[in-house]
């Protein structure tokens, strides 16, 4: 049996947070939005789940039409069985919705969680795809230094994470 290795760049601007996760059951689709409504109110977001069985389709849901287009795209890029990408739309992030979307119990995994450029690692075999992880960013170029953790320590208050 032949596995083909691919990796899948993950396509949005720069400032737009998503994560990226596994579940079980089309019923994620409806549960993940009831979660994210729920966990905060008025939140702009797309969603789409790549179905694995019956009609193998990508379905989706969402508040902000631009962010539903692009987890549409981006999903069917990934194409892997079971899989869920859900859009943030500016100015909402994965920390306030990360416990909500992995409470769901359909929800298996999250793979990332991040702003960052994300290349997604596919395995693809005879009977379809896989994601088998993400390279989230850039690697590490060095050590952070006394001004670094200033600097993070002064960030984090800035913009409200920290006290």
């Amino acid at each position: 049996m032949d596995t083909k290795i691919t990796l899948v760049q993950i396509e949005k601007p720069e400032s737009i947070n998503f994560i990226l996760g596994q579940s079980h059951f089309i019923k994620t689709v409806e549960d993940l939005h009831e979660a994210l409504v729920t966990a905060v109110p008025g939140i702009k977001f797309g969603l789409a789940f790549c179905e694995s069985s019956g009609k193998c389709l990508v379905r989706w849901t969402g508040t902000d039409p631009a962010m539903v287009d692009l987890a549409r795209k981006n999903a069917l890029a990934i194409g892997a069985g079971h899989s869920f990408i859900l859009f943030l739309a500016e100015g909402y992030f994965p920390v306030n919705v990360l416990n909500a979307v992995k409470a769901v119990p359909e929800v298996c995994r999250v793979f990332c969680a991040t702003a960052n450029p994300v290349q997604v690692v596919i395995a693809e075999t005879s009977q379809g795809r896989g994601i088998l992880g993400v390279v989230d960013g850039s690697a590490p170029r060095g050590i952070e230094g006394e001004a670094d953790i200033e600097w993070r320590k002064k960030f984090l208050r800035q913009i409200g994470y920290k006290l």
